[in-house]
């Protein structure tokens, strides 16, 4: 996978394809292994290795996932990989037609949803997570007053921060270093609103 390479979703069908709530759980799980077969992933989902395997293709189809590379992995089994670091989506890309940015409102709502049951998930499961893991999670709320040129600087400089923590995180991984090493959601989100 290439440092940082963007997937930006612009048409229509991709963004219904990556809108499935199992989708999304597929393609979080796979990104988080790096290549992995639809049996590793039915297991880190729950479910079975032919609705998984139904829902890798469909993510195949959309260039969102490619097979591995030939000899990456038992050949009985297909592994797949992630085409990029980042699969984003912008609101300017969906204005342009009603039912195109309804559509886009709709996933990213799907989107929200699960990364509010990760969170919980994380509350209802803490006191089995080490004392040096809970001290080290955060939520936090930031209420700014910027313009917004501001927070698009603001969005492409945390990017950037992000950036340099995956490439570390990844470089870790690949040097053997997994030890203490855990899986790490950051949702972040930047919005206006009013009081």
């Amino acid at each position: 996978m290439a440092a940082d390479k963007d997937h930006r979703v612009k048409d229509i069908d991709t963004l219904k394809a990556l809108g499935h709530p199992l989708r999304i759980k597929l393609y979080r799980a796979l990104y988080m292994a790096g290549t992995a077969t639809a049996s590793q992933l039915a297991d880190k989902v729950g479910e079975a290795v032919s609705l998984v395997s139904y829902h890798l293709r469909k993510l195949s189809a959309h260039g969102i996932i490619v097979e591995a590379e030939p000899g990456s992995g038992d050949a009985r089994e297909r592994w797949w990989r992630p085409v990029s670091t980042v699969v984003s989506t912008r609101d300017e890309d969906w204005r342009d037609a009603p039912e195109r940015a309804a559509v886009h409102t709709a996933v990213s709502r799907v989107y929200v949803r699960q990364r509010t049951e990760m969170y919980e998930e994380y509350l209802d499961t803490k006191p089995a997570w080490t004392d040096d893991w809970r001290g080290a999670a955060f939520s936090s709320e930031f209420l700014l007053s910027l313009t917004a040129e501001e927070l698009h600087d603001l969005s492409r400089e945390l990017g950037e921060l992000v950036a340099k923590w995956r490439e570390r995180g990844a470089a870790a991984r690949e040097a053997g270093a997994t030890q203490g090493r855990e899986n790490v959601a950051l949702h972040v989100n930047g919005f206006p609103f009013r009081v």
